[in-house]
């Protein structure tokens, strides 16, 4: 299978979610710019609620795009490392205070 770049994927999709609301609006037989902008409104509702991992994914790469000689950090594994660190740390405080 072949690998899609998220970009890609994320493009395609924002168009279909424009596309599909307008032409269905114009065969209704809404005024075209009417049809456009409630398409352009559905689209926009329909991409923010639905596509937040393509729009993180395609952030990442353009950050990563600009910015090659940094390395990307998920937040995830920031805020394991912070309570990892933070319990050594009060553990190490309790053996401190025992002996």
């Amino acid at each position: 299978m072949k690998f899609v770049p998220p970009w890609l994927y994320y493009s395609v999709l924002r168009v279909l979610m424009f596309a599909a609301p307008l032409a269905i609006l114009l065969s209704l037989g809404l005024w075209p710019w009417a049809s456009a902008v409630i398409a352009a409104l559905v689209g926009l509702c329909l991409s923010y609620l639905l596509l937040g991992k393509s729009r993180e994914s395609v952030a990442r790469d353009l950050y990563q795009a600009r910015h090659p000689d940094k390395q990307t950090v998920n937040p995830d594994s920031e805020i394991e490392d912070s309570l990892m660190n933070a319990q050594e740390h009060t553990k190490s405080e309790r053996e401190s205070k025992s002996q």
